[in-house]
């Protein structure tokens, strides 16, 4: 019996990245991480698009693959605190539409750095 728990899920993290505005959040993020570099003036805007790169892949490898386990109490007696966010994504399921956002979205940034480059 899990007694003040308040979500219905057997594990939240599950479903997160499937959260009503969740993909929005995660572009809205980047966008600012990229401006709020892009305001520092000693930057110019390649060290800028690479600094941005860099910053959203390594926080993504730590958040996504590098730790383990759930923020909530969950009752499936220890399952998820050995699996990374990765694996405890839509229940493991593969090529769902989170799944396919979160794999791209480092790719499209990739692709966003030349060209943005060749137009200076």
């Amino acid at each position: 019996m899990n007694v003040g728990v308040a979500h219905s899920e057997v594990n939240p993290n599950t479903r997160v990245m499937n959260s009503r505005g969740i993909w929005l959040t995660y572009a809205l993020g980047v966008g600012i991480l990229h401006i709020v570099l892009l305001s520092i003036p000693f930057f110019s805007v390649p060290v800028v698009w690479t600094l941005t790169n860099v910053i959203h892949n390594f926080g993504m490898y730590v958040f996504m693959h590098a730790v383990k386990g759930t923020p909530f109490e969950t009752p499936d007696q220890g399952k998820a605190r050995l699996l990374t966010h990765w694996e405890q994504l839509d229940y493991g399921v593969q090529f769902t539409s989170s799944r396919k956002f979160f794999t791209i979205s480092p790719i499209i940034l990739y692709v966003l750095y030349p060209m943005v480059l060749s137009q200076d």
